[in-house]
């Protein structure tokens, strides 16, 4: 079981990569992006603020839990509510990246 999940984790993650590669972005952007919707309605020196301190937090520093912690429980229920909705091909992959990347 754990071989198969850790062979799974593994297959999602590069899957990812080989999405994110596409799209263009460099990690800079792609952080960019992701510290810009953290944000959400803050204004004026509270958004510098925070996008500061996002924009220069550690991939590793900025998990309160053990590095991949979060991602690995992401990874299990999206790929479980993936599963219950039988989704297959591109309809899965899609469905993957959203859930993946929502809070």
């Amino acid at each position: 079981m754990k071989k198969a999940l850790t062979l799974l984790a593994l297959g999602l993650t590069l899957s990812w990569g080989i999405a994110q590669a596409a799209d263009g972005n460099t990690p800079q952007q792609s952080k960019m992006a992701t510290c810009n919707k953290e944000a959400g309605d803050k204004k004026g020196d509270e958004r510098k603020a925070f996008m500061k301190d996002c924009l220069s937090a550690k991939p590793a520093a900025a998990a309160a839990e053990p590095a991949g912690t979060t991602q690995q429980n992401k990874m299990k229920t999206c790929n479980a509510e993936a599963g219950t909705k039988a989704l297959k091909g591109e309809e899965r992959k899609k469905f993957m990246k959203e859930c993946l990347s929502a809070k």
